[in-house]
């Protein structure tokens, strides 16, 4: 007659990897769905991208050369980074439509007024109809003025940048020489994004100012 064990031992497979890579899936599909599209086939979406790689490739080539010799570069690399950070954020901020989530932020009070512009565009003006007006005028003109100032104090640093390309030794002026050209290019990248800004605010943003002007 045949014995058969008291206790029967069963083992299953651990369903943790299985579950790991759903929640990666499911992360990835929540971030997808919350970019928005319309924004990143939009020319300053364009622009913006175009900044944050040339950007990049600008302070990363004088940080690969011994600029601390000179003092000038101090001003060169400021403008670089910071620029290359707000511009990044910023882009960000309209890519996943942050002003839309984080609605208690007082986000007309805020640098980041332009991207509450976006949100307003993308629910088809929520607001007031004399708030919303006023609220666009400031955004596009907000947006302008960045982008001017930013073409500004890039054009500073192109120039420093490129007059001092001698001043190092022959082994890097490769490296200075290029991050010049990047430095010119940027600068033409957000006189771009001010002009089309400018154009944006004529077009809608002077209207929409004149129309809360009591008569």
């Amino acid at each position: 007659m045949v014995d058969f064990p008291s206790k029967v031992t069963t083992e299953t497979s651990s369903p943790q990897p299985q579950q790991g890579a759903s929640r990666l899936r499911g992360l990835a599909s929540s971030a997808t769905s919350r970019m928005d599209e319309s924004f990143l086939r939009s020319v300053p979406a364009a622009l913006m991208a175009a900044e944050t790689v040339l950007g990049l490739l600008h302070w990363a080539l004088i940080a690969g050369a011994p600029y601390w010799h000179f003092p000038a570069y101090g001003w060169v690399m400021f403008v670089a980074v910071a620029l290359w950070i707000l511009t990044v954020l910023l882009f960000l901020v309209l890519l996943f439509s942050v002003p839309q989530r984080l609605s208690a932020v007082p986000w007309t009070m805020t640098v980041g007024e332009e991207a509450h512009f976006w949100a307003l565009l993308r629910s088809g003006g929520t607001g007031t109809g004399t708030d919303t007006n006023l609220t666009r005028f400031w955004c596009r003109l907000q947006v302008m003025m960045y982008n001017g100032v930013a073409a500004l104090l890039y054009l500073t640093a192109f120039l420093t940048n490129a007059a001092t390309v001698r001043m190092f030794s022959a082994s890097f002026h490769g490296h200075i020489g290029a991050a010049a050209f990047f430095g010119a290019a940027l600068t033409l990248l957000y006189g771009a994004g001010a002009y089309v800004s400018y154009l944006d605010w004529r077009a809608n943003g002077g209207d929409a100012a004149t129309s809360t002007v009591p008569t």
